[in-house]
């Protein structure tokens, strides 16, 4: 696909080159910019689903639960990161055609595809040493994982569904942090991860309502510009079944009302996203998707809890 010249920087966009980054060696900038650290929303996105995992498998073993919550800590900032990596390898030339990602470094040029690899593969080996800290359980779904991460920016260019591929990709931090604690992966991490991918899909439509325009100007295909015209509706949809899921999963785990009042102040929240949705305000969605780390805060400090008193 051709490239086009890059779009100026339009006001919503959560590109952040200034700040602390602006700070740091001109050499090195371009490689944080390219892991998006400068923008922990997605790490923190990718770690909850996993803290969800852990807490609702790790019962009232206090030490393990925090060991295996800072190792997937570490280990969704480097994934995050080579996620980000991967996904930029693939759509550089589309990118460059969007307002609010021309300015990311390989689709401007700032930094080489061999550079990229090169960052890619030290992302990988970092993440193999926290994966071989793990249990084998984990050994055994990592492959998953890794498939999902490099088929994700496949879906837009295949299917109207690539926000669903990200739900699968993103969310399997849930059935990962389950069966680390847990020892194993059944019902209980399954209907966690039905969930989790639905609260995915939903928040993720949002964030891609930002860049209608210029995808349908360029041909790229997602849920967002499927459901734009039921979009209340379809994000209410996820968000319900999401809640659903999520609390038959801790209704089959047996946990007490602890988890029950918070995770009914986290289902409030999604309800006020609904509410406050217009997908033609791209800073709007922009700021409603941000609003999902509280809301996976409020719902981890619920998991945590119910664990700790069941």
């Amino acid at each position: 696909m051709p490239s086009a010249a890059p779009h100026p920087a339009t006001p919503h966009t959560d590109i952040r080159a200034d700040g602390w980054v602006a700070r740091l060696p001109g050499p090195i900038q371009p490689y944080v910019l390219l892991a998006r650290l400068d923008r922990p929303v997605g790490t923190w996105l990718l770690l909850l689903p996993g803290v969800w995992g852990i807490a609702l498998g790790g019962g009232h073993d206090v030490s393990r639960v925090i060991t295996l919550i800072v190792l997937f800590a570490i280990g969704s900032l480097v994934m995050r990161a080579a996620g980000c990596v991967v996904n930029d390898m693939w759509d550089r030339d589309i990118d460059a055609q969007v307002s609010r990602t021309a300015g990311r470094p390989l689709a401007s040029g700032r930094l080489s595809l061999f550079n990229a690899f090169v960052f890619l593969g030290a992302l990988l080996l970092a993440g193999l040493a926290i994966l071989l800290s793990l249990p084998p359980l984990c050994w055994a779904l990592a492959p998953v994982a890794l498939l999902l991460v490099a088929l994700y920016p496949l879906a837009k260019r295949v299917t109207w569904w690539p926000q669903l591929v990200m739900g699968f990709t993103f969310g399997f931090g849930a059935p990962m942090g389950y069966a680390a604690a847990a020892g194993r992966l059944d019902r209980i991490g399954l209907l966690l991860y039905g969930g989790t991918i639905l609260w995915q899909l939903g928040f993720d439509t949002i964030y891609g309502f930002q860049d209608m325009e210029d995808d349908a100007r360029i041909g790229v295909r997602s849920t967002s510009r499927l459901m734009a015209a039921h979009a209340r509706t379809f994000v209410g949809i996820c968000y319900a079944l999401a809640i659903l899921l999520i609390g038959a999963a801790a209704a089959q785990a047996g946990l007490n009302e602890a988890f029950w009042v918070f995770g009914l102040i986290a289902a409030a929240m999604l309800a006020m996203q609904v509410a406050a949705l217009r997908p033609d305000n791209p800073a709007i969605c922009l700021t409603l998707f941000r609003r999902n780390v509280p809301f996976a805060l409020v719902l981890a400090f619920a998991f945590l809890l119910a664990a700790g008193t069941t």
